[in-house]
């Protein structure tokens, strides 16, 4: 009977045991051009930047456990008239981990800032989804005469459940398992509350944040990311923005609600709100054409 049992564990732990996949094949796969890699605040950025390089720019902010390919729909229909400029975070795609271990919101701005010096950009418009919404609320709080116009999708920052302000979340410890388990179909799992209807959830999809999530040492930047994350009371920073704001928001948005709109709303002056029926958490994939006319318009004002 034993030998039964210790056969199923050996199965279950081999199922569940989920290695780094090689960079090199990471990057064959995802960093094909226009990909290219940047020295920026002592870490080695994955960017891509089209569109005219004299054009008016716009930078775009993943949000947690995402990549920049999360915004190549957009891209594509703003690269006609925009200089489009994208990014992986810290800890994130094939970006990687920071050397410095440092992923807390003042050193995302700090590379934000830099990103701009290195690219020559004086101003730009912001354009950051869920926690990369958070980054970029307080980036134009912080230096408003780098941000032209500001456009938070679904924007993390208030406090919920388990993040309260001035004081790091509790991080289960179940979560450190991630570092050596994650198998596709709990990628699956975690990834659908995303999507108000979870037919919009490809398996090309799914197979892009599972590999980049096993790009090595990305699970353990975002358990440390997780652990380092300390909010701030949010509403005297937003009374500083300055830049024009849009909000874009999914109405079946399960992760960030919908009703969370009308703090930023209510702290932003002029702020205004697209909200999108039938879409949930990621508008920019889920269904990429549902805000563009909108997001075009408030670019071009």
């Amino acid at each position: 009977m034993w030998g039964v049992v210790i056969i199923g564990l050996v199965a279950a732990a081999s199922w569940l045991w989920t290695p780094d996949k090689p960079r090199e094949s990471l990057e064959a796969r995802y960093a094909a051009p226009p990909s290219r890699f940047v020295e920026v605040a002592g870490l080695r950025l994955h960017l891509r930047e089209t569109g005219p390089p004299a054009a008016p720019a716009v930078i775009l902010m993943h949000g947690f456990g995402a990549s920049l390919h999360t915004w190549e729909d957009w891209a594509r229909e703003l690269e006609t008239d925009w200089r489009v400029i994208r990014f992986d975070l810290p800890g994130a795609g094939l970006t990687g981990p920071d050397p410095a271990a440092d992923y807390r919101d003042e050193r995302g701005e700090q590379i934000l800032l830099a990103l701009m010096d290195r690219l020559g950009l004086a101003r730009a418009s912001v354009v950051g989804h869920s926690m990369g919404g958070r980054l970029a609320w307080r980036f134009a709080a912080d230096h408003p005469d780098r941000v032209t116009r500001l456009v938070l999708v679904a924007p993390d920052g208030f406090a919920s459940p388990g993040f309260e302000y001035d004081k790091p979340p509790e991080v289960p410890a179940a979560l450190e398992l991630m570092r050596h388990a994650l198998p596709r179909a709990l990628m699956r799992m975690n990834l659908e509350p995303a999507y108000a209807d979870p037919r919009a959830l490809t398996d090309e999809t799914i197979d892009r944040y599972h590999d980049l999530l096993l790009a090595p040492g990305v699970r353990g930047a975002l358990l440390d990311r997780m652990k380092q994350t300390r909010l701030r009371d949010p509403l005297p920073l937003l009374a500083r923005i300055r830049a024009p704001t849009l909000l874009i928001w999914g109405e079946q948005d399960a992760m960030i609600p919908l009703g969370n709109s009308a703090d930023y709303l209510e702290a932003v002056a002029g702020a205004r709100l697209v909200s999108l029926p039938g879409v949930g958490h990621l508008p920019q994939e889920e269904n990429p054409g549902a805000a563009l006319q909108a997001l075009r318009r408030f670019l071009s004002e």
